[in-house]
């Protein structure tokens, strides 16, 4: 591994955060699964569909392995993955929240799906801003 850590990652309390952030992380995927197949079926069926729903689900559910790669690479003790992981899981929901909030611009299912996933990032958001993972990465919490 690259000279990139000054993380005390032995700690079995940040093993055990980075688990349950992979957990979130998966969350957050999943349900982007579903938004992608929910919006697939709905198009099939002669339900209306937009352009936005069907970037906003790709584009989301294709961050979420990139997401995951930064958590592990966290995990195994890179400050800058780390840096990245807690900036993304802060400002992503917080961007999926706000779109979901424009009047009209996609169908409640659509907006409370998306808004779900959102959650699994908060959960990293804070998970990463804790103590386990604050204290790991000194100087970062």
């Amino acid at each position: 591994m690259a000279a990139t850590t000054a993380a005390d990652l032995g700690d079995s309390r940040a093993q055990e955060a980075f688990g349950t952030v992979r957990k979130c992380i998966t969350l957050f995927g999943a349900v982007g699964a579903v938004v992608l197949g929910t919006v697939a079926v709905m198009a099939l069926t002669g339900h209306r569909t937009t352009s936005f729903m069907w970037a906003r689900a790709v584009i989301l559910l294709a961050v979420a392995p990139l997401v995951h790669r930064m958590a592990v690479r966290a995990a195994q003790g890179s400050d800058k993955a780390f840096d990245r992981l807690r900036t993304l899981s802060t400002i992503m929901p917080v961007a999926v929240i706000g779109v979901d909030l424009v009047p009209g611009l996609c169908p409640p299912w659509y907006a409370v799906l998306q808004g779900l996933s959102a959650l699994a990032l908060v959960g990293v958001a804070v998970i990463s801003r804790g103590p386990a993972l604050s204290s790991a990465f000194s100087g970062k919490g």
